[in-house]
């Protein structure tokens, strides 16, 4: 059974894109400006919630998450989760424009193929079914996603993880975030509230952890090397499951599901090329090597 309009669910998720970009650039400056050790931790959140911008980016995340339910109630998985990448193209603008930074050719090829890869996915991707495919699959990537956000955080509190695997951490996060938010739309469309409220808690108690893991790699290691590895995660899982999980078969595709490959390659690789940048670098408050993880900027609460 197939629903929605995927133009509609386009320019949702490109709004959502806008939400979630400016809240990962809110954050990233309020991670590096709070005291305390790093880590992941619950007076982590707490001393950041007492800042102002703080609250803004978290306010601005949560509308971009109903963005994106909305935008998969029109559209596919496939379609939705690249368009998230198109948040980029708007930091680099604005590492332009606020900062005057120069934006080289590695810049202007990574947001090239963002464009080029959103516009091939949306050109073939497959057709929205109106329900998940469920069963073993669905439950085994919920569970395994699950896994992969609690590990890192649990034994970074016992000392015995480091900032790459709060990074994956956090990946993860996001990656189940982004199927809750399908099967919240697909709850809401079937007249189901309460169902889609319970998966909405599970989704955000995952983003919770997700957060935490996020924020505490950010005081730790540059954000040239956690924003590729988050954002790559939360593009290339949910879409790489949706054969399976959500019933979108890419054999009817063009060229048998290769060309959606090859957007979906294109677009992971530009966003990877962009959030490693030194002008979003600057931007986030991340700019610098790895030896400036260890000297990042602190300041006092607001």
């Amino acid at each position: 059974m197939n629903a929605g309009s995927p133009t509609v669910g386009l320019l949702v998720a490109g709004a959502a894109a806008v939400c979630f970009e400016s809240s990962y650039a809110l954050q990233a400056l309020e991670a590096r400006a709070v005291g305390g050790p790093p880590g992941p931790s619950a007076g982590l959140l707490a001393r950041l919630a007492r800042r102002r911008l703080f609250v803004v980016a978290i306010a601005l995340g949560l509308a971009g998450y109903g963005l994106q339910v909305l935008a998969l109630g029109q559209a596919p998985l496939t379609l939705v989760q690249p368009v998230l990448a198109l948040g980029l193209v708007l930091l680099l603008v604005l590492a332009v424009r606020v900062l005057g930074e120069r934006v080289g050719v590695r810049e202007l090829l990574g947001a090239a193929a963002i464009v080029v890869g959103v516009a091939a996915i949306a050109l073939s991707s497959p057709e929205r079914h109106a329900d998940l495919a469920g069963g073993a699959p669905l439950v085994a990537a919920v569970i395994g996603l699950a896994l992969l956000t609690i590990g890192p955080a649990a034994l970074a509190r016992r000392g015995l993880a480091g900032g790459v695997a709060l990074t994956i951490g956090a990946g993860a996060a996001d990656a189940l975030a982004a199927l809750a938010a399908r099967l919240i739309s697909d709850e809401l469309t079937a007249g189901r509230p309460l169902a889609a409220l319970a998966w909405a808690a599970g989704a955000g108690a995952a983003v919770l952890v997700g957060l935490t893991c996020e924020l505490a790699a950010l005081q730790l290691l540059p954000v040239a090397r956690v924003a590729p590895v988050v954002l790559g995660m939360q593009i290339a899982v949910p879409v790489a499951l949706a054969p399976a999980v959500a019933g979108e078969h890419w054999g009817s595709t063009p060229l048998g599901g290769a060309v959606l490959v090859g957007g979906l390659v294109v677009v992971t690789a530009g966003a990877a090329v962009l959030a490693a940048s030194a002008s979003l670098g600057e931007l986030l408050g991340g700019g610098g090597g790895a030896e400036e993880a260890e000297h990042l900027p602190r300041g006092k609460g607001q």
